[in-house]
């Protein structure tokens, strides 16, 4: 074959398999078998192959993913990708329309669309081809994620129109059959388990390697034109006509409609079909139709006046309690668990919710065996909502706590925050989680020292406390069930480099009640020494930025106990670094106080911290008129739409590494 032939043939091969691929995912008309299709795929291929010069950046071949990426360069939007102000009753939803009205002097119509529950993704075209596809971020800077867009199936590579340019903003998301086929595959093979679709979704979508986006199955829904030229739209209604026309897999569901009943009454309809959609969605998106009279009604400072977010409440079923299990955590707290009668909620089967404490139960007066209605909190996080007493058994009986822990079988008591607390500080499962809290990345960093190790070592006599830790021998381990000399020697290495974790990382080690990271790493910078810390007065903790005296008085109860004084003797025989080298390298950002909020593209947020620290500024937790910057990445929530009410500074990553490189 000569080039030329094999140029036309090329040609013909990428317009045919658009044209099926559309056919496929948009259309939901498949015209060939998949056979057809993939014999179609391979000749493209084995053509590409053969020519390689005339391969296309937009082959359906891309459509399986490329090379892998070390990281993710940055877009800026040319047209702000802005988010919407959330309703969540009839009653805001009818003042939300009035207020249009009233704006414009008549009625409005309004586009009345489901809003996929995915990540919010911008497709440039430049000359119909696939130019950037990129994350929302924080609406002026995102990540280009172009080679994990052209593996998305439903998004056509190339477009047939006479614009230069044409932005359009969808939601990527996974459809509910691929969810539930992910988690299986990675249960089976002990990887991570998604939370629910959307974290599928976002977390597929921001693969360093495409090949492995390919397989995840992610679909789109596109529901607005961001920018083009040469061509004007009348209404919103229009524009997303022409681009089902273009071949984009348009929004669905959509209806054109005017007064707040009808509105309302759609909200219901949609909330009903929620259930038996293939994609999850969490609210429904009323937006006015007409272009102009958006001009008319305007914008707030973050949002426009133009459109609202109706947020459906949390999805609710109703399942047995079949059982409630004590847990027994690192601090001494009895944490009651419902073990429930498995159903699907939101996107994930759910068997157990936390009970929280004796108050909740009795509270709620749950029983074993009683009928209850759950739900997830954000989405996420199970928990019991109501009981339904109508289906109770005439058998039942209230729920009491145990008397005695049942860990160690040692009397309880319950303290003035309604915790049920085990009296014996050599609780083993105190132990046990105190050791693994010990030994977590955040804390001392000693690899390889998960539950299961530690578990092993408490029940074979080898560790009674953390000190214990740096006393083992490799031939101590190595002769453990599962564990072997070189398992064994990799982990007293990890031992023996986390005694130079500092300071700050030993202060959050040691579990004090009511101390975080960042109050550790506060304490640490503040006394400079353990022993500073112990004789700290209360007045003196409670001058630390972000220190109350509920924290306080913690830090002095851990202090006072003679068991924990001979902890911290030990370790100090045993070399652990119970001192604080502050590291300031610069004086960049004396006087500065920084907000971090989102995902950074290059670093973490504590990496951020310590750059910040270490050039002299402070990090706060929450904005307000003291904050100078507010440093943003993608998903970036509250925080930033506070920045921007008070005038605040937000900055990139780029921005930051440069006020670090040249002040």
């Amino acid at each position: 074959m000569t080039i030329e032939e094999a140029k036309s043939r090329i040609k013909e091969l990428s317009s045919l398999l658009e044209y099926h691929s559309k056919k496929y995912y948009v259309d939901d008309a498949p015209e060939i078998s998949d056979y057809e299709y993939d014999r179609l795929f391979y000749e493209l291929v084995d053509l590409e192959n053969e020519f390689p010069e005339l391969q296309s950046p937009n082959s359906p071949t891309k459509r399986v993913g490329g090379k892998a990426l070390d990281k993710f360069d940055k877009v800026t939007h040319k047209v702000k990708m802005g988010s919407l102000s959330d309703v969540f009753s009839y009653e805001e939803v009818i003042t939300f329309v009035n207020k249009c009205e009233e704006s414009l002097g008549h009625s409005c119509t309004f586009s009345v669309e489901p809003k996929i529950d995915g990540l919010s993704v911008s497709l440039e075209y430049i000359d119909g081809e696939l130019s950037i596809g990129s994350t929302r971020g924080d609406g002026l800077v995102g990540e280009n994620v172009t080679e994990n867009i052209k593996t998305i199936r439903s998004i056509p590579l190339h477009i047939d129109n006479n614009n230069h340019i044409l932005e359009v903003r969808g939601e990527v998301y996974m459809p509910r059959k691929n969810f539930y086929a992910l988690n299986e595959k990675n249960e089976k093979n002990g990887g991570q388990l998604f939370a629910n679709p959307r974290n599928a979704a976002a977390g597929s979508l921001r693969q360093l390697d495409s090949k492995i986006a390919a397989t995840r199955g992610l679909d789109i829904f596109v529901f607005n034109i961001q920018q083009t030229d040469g061509q004007e739209f009348k209404s919103h209604t229009e524009g997303l006509d022409y681009l089902k026309e273009l071949g984009f897999s348009v929004i669905k569901d959509r209806k054109k409609l005017s007064s707040s009943s009808d509105i309302i009454d759609r909200i219901k309809e949609l909330g009903e079909m929620r259930s038996s959609l293939p994609y999850d969605i969490d609210g429904v998106v009323i937006k006015a139709d007409n272009i102009d009279e958006r001009i008319v009604l305007g914008e707030n400072i973050s949002t426009p006046k133009w459109a609202v977010a109706y947020k459906f409440p949390p999805e609710q079923k109703q399942t047995e309690l079949i059982d409630i299990l004590i847990q027994v955590g690192r601090t001494g707290v009895l944490t009651p668990k419902a073990i429930l009668n498995p159903v699907k909620l939101a996107g994930t089967t759910v068997s157990a919710a936390t009970l929280h404490n004796i108050d909740f139960i009795t509270e709620k007066d749950l029983r074993i065996g009683d009928t209850v209605t759950i739900q997830k909190a954000g989405d996420i996080i199970p928990e019991v909502v109501s009981v339904d007493h109508s289906k109770r058994k005439n058998d039942s009986v209230p729920y009491l706590m145990p008397t005695t822990c049942p860990s160690c079988g040692e009397p309880v008591y319950k303290d003035d925050e309604a915790a049920t607390r085990c009296t014996n500080a050599s609780c083993p499962a105190q132990l046990i989680r105190t050791l693994e809290h010990y030994a977590s990345r955040d804390a001392m960093n000693i690899d390889g020292m998960g539950e299961a190790v530690v578990t092993l070592l408490v029940n074979n006599n080898l560790v009674k406390d953390a000190a214990d830790f740096y006393k083992l021998k490799a031939e101590d381990i190595a002769g453990l069930d599962r564990m072997g000399t070189k398992s064994a020697n990799n982990l007293i290495t990890s031992i023996e480099n986390s005694k130079n974790a500092g300071l700050d990382k030993l202060i959050y080690a040691l579990g004090i009640r009511n101390i975080g990271e960042k109050a550790a790493k506060s304490l640490a910078d503040t006394f400079l020494t353990i022993d500073n810390i112990e004789q700290a007065t209360k007045e003196e903790l409670c001058s630390i930025d972000d220190f109350g005296e509920i924290m306080a008085d913690c830090v002095i109860n851990f202090f006072s106990h003679p068991q924990n004084k001979v902890l911290i003797d030990e370790l100090k025989t045993q070399n652990v670094k119970t001192d604080y080298e502050k590291k300031i390298s610069g004086d960049k950002f004396n006087g500065l106080t920084f907000v971090l909020t989102g995902t950074l593209p290059t670093m973490s947020r504590s990496e951020a911290e310590a750059i910040i620290i270490s050039n002299g500024g402070k990090t706060s937790s929450s904005v307000s008129k003291k904050t100078n910057y507010v440093l943003a990445g993608a998903e970036a929530g509250s925080k930033l739409a506070k920045a921007e009410a008070l005038g605040i500074k937000i900055i990139d990553e780029d921005e930051f590494l440069g006020m670090v490189k040249n002040g």
